[in-house]
């Protein structure tokens, strides 16, 4: 029996070496460049002349038809100072405020991370605003010099780590 070009033997089991795709499933690739009588012979799809018509042609991201690109037009400012250390302000007023709301006294590092002001890997400098009259000994990365003649005045001590 025949069905579109199909001969399906009705006796035989279906295996893997029997299937067949769906008629007009399956299409062939264009083969571009084999000759004219291919009907894609000649410039082979790619039109005429041109930078796309040129064997090893491809735009960079960047390039914008050979207008003036982005990077170029905009205005370059500043500087981006790749030794920077970053530090996390904190003002003797806060640290005030973390002395009377924890109890504890000798606040370092880990202080800090557990009570939220900072994180693990972040670097501390304590900065002069605000009052402090608890005696408070602190570690921390960096210190401005009105913070640490007030903590050394309420008697407390510094130690930078």
């Amino acid at each position: 029996m025949s069905l579109t070009g199909f001969h399906i033997e009705y006796n035989t089991a279906m295996e893997l070496s029997n299937l067949r795709p769906a008629n007009g499933s399956v299409k062939s690739r264009k083969r571009i460049g084999r000759g004219t009588g291919s009907g894609r012979g000649g410039t082979s799809t790619r039109g005429h002349k041109g930078d796309k018509a040129r064997s090893g042609s491809k735009e960079k991201r960047h390039f914008e038809g050979g207008q003036t690109p982005m990077q170029r037009r905009l205005p370059k400012r500043g500087f981006k100072n790749i030794n920077r250390v970053e530090y996390i302000p904190l003002n003797l007023g806060k640290l005030e405020s973390l002395v009377q709301k924890t109890g504890n006294t000798s606040m370092d590092i880990e202080a800090f991370v557990a009570a939220g002001v900072a994180k693990a890997t972040d670097r501390i400098k304590v900065l002069g605003n605000g009052k402090l009259s608890s005696k408070v000994n602190i570690k921390v990365h960096a210190i401005s010099a009105s913070a640490k003649s007030a903590i050394e005045a309420a008697g407390g001590s510094v130690e930078l780590v």
